[in-house]
């Protein structure tokens, strides 16, 4: 079983009308392509760093622009459209970082909350604290599609490989990593981690990026990329402005993977001892 799918590659604002205008014309470019499975990057609706800024253009779900034009996309275009992220208000009033997977009748297949907060001070001076503002999830899911098993992730949660094993052992054989990467530590290590994740589990991985400096003063890494389960990039854009990324996935490369390097069904449980030593000249207790 193959079928074609889409990366779509943003440079998102701070006005959600405007980013859901350009969202609608990216993914109308990627199914004119072929693409019957198209994905956004982390939040597509508004890259915003302003907290009382964000909180202005804030929806809940039933309102929100995004999710609404994605939901009529889909539709229209009779696709699976996958939008990686937008920032959704909360009863609490916290934000769900959360993404949305949109059938070809519209309806909603999935909605995923991102996991993991990036909470970090990077050695450029930028400093980041998702959880002062974002709720986690707490609730992996795998959607199963008429071409294959998709797996979720938002951004952060790459660096967390037990998520993606825990989905390839489920069955996963496409993991989804939406993102919005900073261009510091896009540059040392976003390829890195796609592709290990996508080696190690024997798995396809599908990249939307945002790319370029954006309207808040970031600077977002973008490559957004799709990786087959041997580690091979077949498809990338650039890092900066948008862009669709399209490639042909044959899903029956993870059974192959498999069984070339049958490491999920090779792995054991073990046991974890520290040991201690001695201080100088003493002897271990």
């Amino acid at each position: 079983m193959s079928f074609k799918a889409a990366a779509i590659q943003m440079c998102s604002g701070v006005d959600p009308v405007k980013n859901a205008a350009d969202m609608a014309r990216l993914v109308r470019d990627a199914a004119s392509q072929g693409a019957i499975y198209v994905q956004t990057p982390e939040m597509t609706g508004a890259v915003q760093k302003d907290r009382p800024g964000l909180r202005a253009v804030l929806r809940d779900e039933p309102n929100d622009i995004i999710v609404k034009t994605a939901s009529e996309l889909a539709k229209e275009l009779g696709i699976y459209l996958h939008i990686g992220s937008t920032a959704i208000a909360l009863d609490d009033g916290k934000i769900a970082n959360r993404g949305f997977l949109f059938g070809p009748d519209g309806k909603l297949i999935n909605r995923y909350d991102k996991i993991h907060m990036f909470d970090v001070d990077l050695d450029n001076g930028e400093s980041w604290r998702e959880s002062a503002v974002y709720r986690p999830g707490s609730e992996a899911r795998i959607a199963s599609l008429p071409f294959a098993e998709l797996g979720f992730s938002i951004c952060y949660d790459v660096r967390f490989p037990q998520l993606f094993r825990a989905q390839a052992v489920a069955g996963a054989e496409v993991m989804t990593v939406p993102a919005a990467f900073t261009k510091q530590t896009g540059e040392a290590h976003w390829e890195i981690l796609l592709r290990a994740r996508a080696i190690e589990n024997g798995m396809f991985v599908i990249a939307a990026a945002q790319a370029g400096k954006h309207e808040d003063g970031r600077e977002t890494f973008g490559h957004s990329m799709i990786i087959d389960p041997w580690g091979k990039v077949l498809a990338s854009a650039g890092g900066a402005g948008e862009a669709v990324v399209i490639a042909e996935i044959d899903v029956t490369a993870v059974k192959s993977a498999h069984d070339k390097i049958p490491n999920l069904k090779n792995a054991r449980e073990f046991s974890l001892e520290k040991i201690a030593t001695p201080a100088a000249g003493g002897v271990a207790a």
